[in-house]
C-alpha cells in the first residue's frame, strides 16, 4: 500500500485555519455576568436588560449592571470590572482573568 503525500496547499489551508481560530479566540468578548453594583451579588440576566426589551450594557430596571471577566465564588463576582474596557479575554496562552 502507497503512502500518500499531503500537498502543501493541504497543509498550509490548515495552518490558515488554526491561525484564524486562534486570533479569533484573542479577540473575543470577556464573560459577562449581571451583577448588584452594590454587593456583588450575581444576578438574573433579566436584572440588567433595559425595560425597553433591547439588551444593553447595564442600567436595567432590575438595579443589576454587566460586570466582565473576573470568578465568582459563593455567588460574589470578584478579579473582574465593570467597565468592559478594562478586561482582556484570555486566549490560545493567556490566563484569561482580567484586572479591576
Amino acid at each position: 500500500m502507497a503512502r500518500r503525500k499531503l500537498r502543501s496547499g493541504t497543509v498550509v489551508i490548515g495552518g490558515m485555519g488554526l491561525l484564524a481560530a486562534a486570533l479569533a479566540a484573542c479577540g473575543s468578548d470577556p464573560d459577562k455576568r449581571c451583577v448588584d453594583p452594590v454587593s456583588y451579588d450575581v444576578l438574573p440576566d433579566y436584572k440588567c436588560r433595559k425595560s425597553d426589551g433591547a439588551g444593553g450594557s447595564g442600567g436595567g430596571s432590575g438595579g443589576g449592571k454587566y460586570y466582565y471577566g473576573g470568578s465568582v465564588s459563593d455567588g460574589k463576582v470578584s478579579g473582574g470590572s465593570f467597565d468592559k474596557s478594562a478586561v482582556s479575554r484570555g486566549g490560545f496562552g493567556k490566563s484569561g482573568s482580567g484586572g479591576g
